[in-house]
This record gives structure tokens, C-alpha cells and sequence, in this order.
């Protein structure tokens, strides 16, 4: 498909891509809507915590967070609430141990971990809707995509659209890109839930977790060095990145799949923008704005309502009954 030219133009005052990163996650507040929690019980002996909106409603909206987010991450709760209005019926899902409760077993979730969105839509789809959409923001996204490349054609039977947004689809070449010193605060601010996480496991599980060496942790490779890559059975990070980077598995998507990520995000790199695979694909249409930063995409700060939010209720419309 054709590479899609954005209308995402902010005043100057928003073209900072910090600002746009961290604008919304501080100063984001949306009450939260009416949902119906369940457990989804797993194979394996573990659990995800779910949540419905509106689920009566014949369209359903998938929504995927990112990483170490819930369901109460601010722009899961903004584009819940604009799918509500929109008149949508909404499913989010907290990967293992980001909910109210610790998940069972010593592993956690991770970049690749596509089964456990497998199990939710496999779970949606054993109801009566007539359609059901999926929408994963950033590490989200990247299980989505791979999802949907490892189904291919199957997946036509079960999603009738998909939507990205800031996906670190190059998981080797992201970690190096938040490595650099000038992305240093980025990369504090999501070690420090990872930290407390392996803290925890250590204190349920001290015999398969090492902490000595957990505060002197910098970057990304060195966590999924030392806990990603062996707690998930992984032979080496390196295999952990190859194998669930979703740039591997672009080529296999049959869903229509618009991916948006602005071109100034600091948590990518130029890796994760596949312009030539989308321009040869049937599948996948991409969106790169200049601006945006990591999952912002603000154009004003009247925050009830983003261009994100717009955006995806847009892209919806167009695999979507008129309403």
C-alpha cells in the first residue's frame, strides 16, 4: 500500500518530541469508564486480568499496552473512552503481572509474548461480534504485529482491522537507540518498574533470581541479558530480539494494519520505520509524521482528546459498518 502522509501538524509549541512524550502521561487524566473485570485463566497456570466496556455493542475494540503500562495507562483510558463515545465496545487486558495482582508463575510478559494476546482474541472471539478490531501501543504493538504475521491468512477469520502506534518493532535496534546518552531519561524511567518487578519476583522466587547486580543495570541488553532472555527460555538476548522483534514478521500480515510512528520518537530506530516493506505490502499501510515523539501525538493541551485518539477512531471507520 502506498506510505500515508500524515495530517498530524502541531502548533510549534508541541513539536519537542519530549514534550510530546511526556506531556501526556504526566498530565493526561481521564476518569475511568465502566468495565466488568474477568480472569482469563492460561494453560500454563498463570492468568490475565481483563477488562470490558460496553461489550454488548456488535464492534469491539482489542487494546494492547505497552511496556511495564495496565489498563489504567493514560492513553489506554483516553482511546478507550473516545472508542466508547464512538460506539464501540472495548477489551483491555493487563500482560502477566501488570494488573492488580501478581501473575503465579516466575515469569512475567515480554516483547514477544504473542501467545497471551492470541489467548484474548481466541477468548473474544468465542462471542457474537461482528467485528472485532485490535490496537497495540508500542511493545503492545510489537506483539500485535507478530501476532498477526505468525497467523497470516487465519487471522482474516478473527480481526478485521489493526492499528499501531510508536512500535518498537526492531527490539535490538530500539534498545541501542534508548542506550544513548540523550535518551538517558527515558531509559531510568522504564528500568526503575523493572527493577522493582525482578525485586519481587526474588522475594516469591529467591532461587532462580540473582539481584546482585540488578541496581548497576543501565540499558535494555543488559536486563534481557541477565533476566529476559534466560527466565523466558531464551538462548541469549540476542535470540530474545531476533525472535520477537515483529520487523521479522511484516511480511506475513493479510489484517490491514496501519502503523503510526513519528519520525522524531526517541525510543526508535531508523529500523523500526519498514518503508519499503509497507510499500510492497498489500496488508500494512504506514504513517510517519514529523513530529509526535513516543506515543504523544498532542495537538493541543486540551487532553480529553488527543490526534491520536482521532486518528484511530478514523482508520477504525473505514473496516466498520456506517454508523
Amino acid at each position: 500500500m502506498p506510505l500515508v502522509t500524515s495530517t498530524f501538524r502541531p502548533p510549534l509549541y508541541l513539536r519537542s518530541a519530549s514534550i510530546q512524550t511526556i506531556t501526556p502521561s504526566l498530565f493526561r487524566r481521564l476518569p475511568l469508564d465502566d468495565s466488568r473485570p474477568e480472569t482469563l485463566e492460561l494453560p500454563d497456570g498463570d492468568f490475565l486480568e481483563l477488562e470490558w466496556m460496553a461489550s454488548d455493542r456488535s464492534e469491539l475494540v482489542i487494546l494492547t499496552h505497552g511496556l511495564e503500562g495496565s489498563t489504567r495507562s493514560s492513553y489506554i483510558k483516553g482511546l478507550a473512552h473516545a472508542l466508547l463515545q464512538a460506539g464501540y465496545g472495548v477489551l483491555t487486558w493487563n500482560m502477566r503481572g501488570c494488573g492488580r495482582d501478581r501473575n503465579r508463575l516466575p515469569t512475567w510478559y515480554h516483547s514477544g509474548q504473542s501467545s497471551d494476546l492470541r489467548a484474548v482474541i481466541n477468548h473474544a472471539t468465542g462471542r457474537t461480534f461482528a467485528h472485532i478490531h485490535a490496537v497495540g501501543i508500542s511493545v503492545g504493538g510489537n506483539i500485535l504485529l507478530k501476532y498477526l504475521g505468525e497467523e497470516g491468512t487465519a487471522a482474516l477469520d478473527l480481526i478485521s482491522s489493526a492499528t499501531v502506534v510508536s512500535v518498537p518493532m526492531d527490539l535490538r535496534g530500539s534498545a541501542k537507540e534508548l542506550a544513548k546518552q540523550k535518551n538517558r531519561i527515558y531509559m531510568n524511567y522504564l528500568l526503575k518498574p523493572l527493577r522493582a518487578r525482578i525485586r519481587e519476583k526474588a522475594r516469591r522466587f529467591p532461587k532462580l533470581f540473582d539481584t546482585t547486580r540488578l541496581d548497576s543495570i543501565r540499558t535494555f541488553q543488559e536486563f534481557d541479558t541477565l533476566y529476559t532472555a534466560p527466565m523466558h527460555g531464551f538462548a541469549s538476548v540476542d535470540s530474545y530480539w531476533d525472535s520477537s522483534s515483529s520487523l521479522h514478521f511484516l511480511d506475513a500480515i493479510r489484517v490491514p494494519t496501519l502503523i503510526i510512528s513519528a519520525l522524531d520518537d526517541p525510543f526508535l530506530s531508523p529500523s523500526c520505520f519498514p518503508s519499503e516493506v509497507a510499500r510492497y505490502s498489500d496488508a500494512l499501510s504506514l504513517e510517519t509524521p514529523l513530529w509526535g515523539g513516543h506515543v504523544g501525538f498532542i495537538d493541543s493541551l486540551r487532553l480529553s482528546r488527543t490526534w491520536l485518539d482521532h486518528r484511530i477512531l478514523q482508520n477504525l471507520a473505514r473496516y466498520s459498518p456506517p454508523r
